[in-house]
C-alpha cells in the first residue's frame, strides 16, 4: 500500500504525510519489572447494541476483555473501571461493576495478573447527597461490592465528596471512615481539576501546598491501609516533592501522561511506581521500557519513552478529561476493535486534526502495530468526517 496519504492539520489544510516508524512487537517481558505497572484500560462499545446517551451503555464485552488480557501478557496490571474506561462519563456504577467482575474472572488464568478496580459514589445521584455520611455510605456500598468479587480497590476521589465538604476536616474524616472498612491497604487517587473539572479545591483547599498537606494528613491517620496514592496533576515537581514526603510504606503510583519516563526512572531519593493511562496505547514501548529498566539498561528504557512521550501530551492536551477519544481512536487504527465509536458520543468530542495527530505521532513512535491497515482506517474516519483525501 501506498505509505503516504494526505491528513487534516490544526491549521485548517491537508498536508502529505509519509510512515516513517518501525512498528514494535508486543511481547512477553523476559524479567519481572522493578516497579508496579497498572494501565488503566479503556472500554470497547458496542455500536450495534447502542441506545440514546441516557440509556444504559451498550459494551462489547470480547473485546474489551481480550483488550486488558493484551495488556496483561505484556506484563502490565490493569486498573480497571477507573477514568479512562469513561468512568463518569458514560460507564455508570452498575456497568463498571460488571467490568470489574467480568476483568477479574475471566483473567484468573493470567499467572500473576494485577488488576485494581476503582471504587467511588458515583452510584448516587448528586443532588441527593447533601452531607459526608452519605459519600461514607455512598463509598461503603462500593468498597463492599468490589471486596466480595474480590477485587484489590483503588480508592477514586468522589465528586460527591467535593460538592459537600465543607472543610478539610470533611475530608479526613470521609477518608478515615472509608479506610477502616478496607480488607487490605489500597490505592488513593488525587485526580486534578485538569482530568475532572468536579473536582476542584479537592481536600478542602484550593491552594496545592495546602492540599498535599491535607492528602497527607489522611494517609498518615491510616498508613497501614494505604498501599500507595495516585496522583494525576501533570506536574513532575509537585509529584517529586509530594513522593518525598509519604511514610515509607506508601507508594507513590504515577499518573502523570505528560511527565512519565523520568518519575518512573526515579532519582538517587525515589522512583515512582505507575498508574497510566496512557499505558493503554503505548503497551508495547512502557512493557519493554520497564523490562529494560529491570535490566538497569536506562538508555534503552528512554530511547523507548521518549518518542511515546509527544503522543501522551497530545492525546492528555486541554481539554484533558477528553483524553479517552485519543486513547480509543489509537485501539481502533491498532485493529483492536472494528469501529471508532465510544459510549456517551465520546468519539466525537475531538476535531479531525487532533485525530490526525495522534496517527502520525503514532507512527513516529512505533506505535500502529500495522502501518497498513492503520492507513486504511484513517483514511475512512476521515473521509466520514469530511477530511477525506481529494484527488
Amino acid at each position: 500500500m501506498n505509505s503516504t496519504l494526505k491528513l487534516p492539520t490544526a491549521l485548517g489544510t491537508m498536508e502529505s504525510y509519509r510512515l516513517q516508524g518501525t512498528p514494535l512487537d508486543a511481547r512477553t517481558p523476559a524479567r519481572a519489572f522493578n516497579r508496579i505497572a497498572y494501565s488503566a484500560a479503556h472500554v470497547v462499545a458496542d455500536p450495534l447494541r447502542a441506545a440514546e446517551l441516557g440509556a444504559p451503555p451498550a459494551i462489547d464485552w470480547e473485546r474489551t476483555l481480550e483488550y486488558r488480557r493484551y495488556l496483561l501478557r505484556q506484563g502490565l496490571g490493569i486498573a480497571e473501571a477507573m477514568d479512562t474506561a469513561q468512568r463518569g462519563m458514560g460507564l455508570p456504577w452498575h456497568s463498571a461493576l460488571e467490568l470489574i467482575t467480568r476483568t477479574i474472572e475471566g483473567t484468573r488464568d493470567i499467572p500473576g495478573a494485577l488488576i485494581a478496580s476503582g471504587c467511588g459514589t458515583d452510584h448516587v445521584a448528586l443532588p441527593s447527597i447533601t452531607n459526608c455520611d452519605q459519600v461514607i455510605r455512598a463509598y461503603a456500598e462500593q468498597l463492599e461490592a468490589v471486596q466480595r468479587v474480590g477485587g484489590r480497590v483503588i480508592l477514586m476521589a468522589s465528586r460527591a465528596l467535593a460538592r459537600v465538604a465543607r472543610s478539610p476536616d470533611d475530608y479526613r474524616r470521609v477518608y478515615r471512615e472509608v479506610l477502616a472498612m478496607c480488607d487490605r491497604p489500597v490505592i488513593l487517587h488525587w485526580l486534578g481539576e485538569m482530568f475532572d473539572p468536579e473536582l476542584a479545591g479537592y481536600w478542602g483547599e484550593a491552594a496545592y501546598e495546602r492540599a498535599a498537606q491535607v492528602c497527607l494528613d489522611v494517609i498518615g491517620d491510616s498508613v497501614d491501609r494505604v498501599d500507595g496514592i495516585k496522583i494525576s496533576l501533570l506536574d513532575d515537581a509537585k509529584e517529586i516533592a509530594f513522593r518525598r514526603r509519604l511514610p515509607h510504606t506508601v507508594k507513590m503510583y504515577t499518573g502523570d501522561d505528560f511527565n512519565y519516563p523520568d518519575l518512573i526512572a526515579g532519582d538517587d531519593v525515589g522512583y515512582s511506581h505507575a498508574l497510566l493511562g496512557i499505558f493503554d496505547a503505548i503497551a508495547p514501548a512502557a512493557s519493554q521500557a520497564l523490562d529494560a529498566l529491570a535490566s538497569d539498561d536506562l538508555d534503552t528504557f528512554h530511547a523507548l519513552l521518549a518518542p511515546t512521550v509527544p503522543l501522551s501530551r497530545h492525546i492528555f492536551r486541554a481539554p484533558t478529561q477528553y483524553y479517552k477519544t485519543g486513547v480509543v481512536f489509537l485501539a481502533y487504527l491498532n485493529g483492536f476493535q472494528d469501529h471508532f465509536f465510544m459510549l456517551g458520543g465520546h468519539h466525537g468530542m475531538r476535531p479531525p486534526a487532533y485525530l490526525a495527530d495522534v496517527f502520525r505521532l503514532a507512527d513516529q513512535a512505533g506505535l500502529l502495530r500495522d502501518p497498513d491497515d492503520a492507513i486504511g482506517r484513517v483514511r475512512k474516519v476521515m473521509t466520514a468526517l469530511g477530511c477525506g483525501e481529494r484527488s
